[in-house]
């Protein structure tokens, strides 16, 4: 390999190191609206949480969506993609998270957390 291709394949790596983390990193904005979307869920501990159709508690649930954030969330850059991307289904079997009430009723958790994102946008 000539001298420049090599240069340039190390510029290239360091690029896709240093530079390409930075364009999907969260703002501190985002990252404290997702913050405070996991902690409603955390304490809700009235609701059960359903995924792949076993029912977790709310701080469970809060571990798994801190979780998978941490390692499926490089796309994400707004608390909305969190819902869409995230919070929305399983990625493993494609079925809906739910949040089961104490009345029995059925709630998409998408649906869920965008209601709560849009009381503390409204509270601003």
């Amino acid at each position: 390999m000539s001298r420049r291709r090599l240069l340039l394949a190390a510029a290239f790596t360091w690029l896709a190191i240093v530079i390409a983390p930075a364009v999907h990193a969260l703002s501190a904005t985002e990252q404290a609206r997702i913050e405070r979307l996991i902690k409603y869920v955390e304490s809700r501990t009235d609701l059960q949480f359903v995924r792949n159709g076993s029912s977790y508690s709310s701080e469970d649930a809060a571990k798994f969506l801190r979780g998978k954030l941490d390692g499926m969330g490089g796309n994400v850059n707004t608390a909305s993609q969190f819902i869409e991307q995230i919070a929305t289904r399983s990625s493993s079997s494609g079925q809906p998270y739910l949040v089961r009430h104490a009345n029995g009723h059925h709630e998409h958790l998408a649906a869920f957390l965008t209601e709560e994102l849009r009381r503390i946008d409204a509270a601003k």
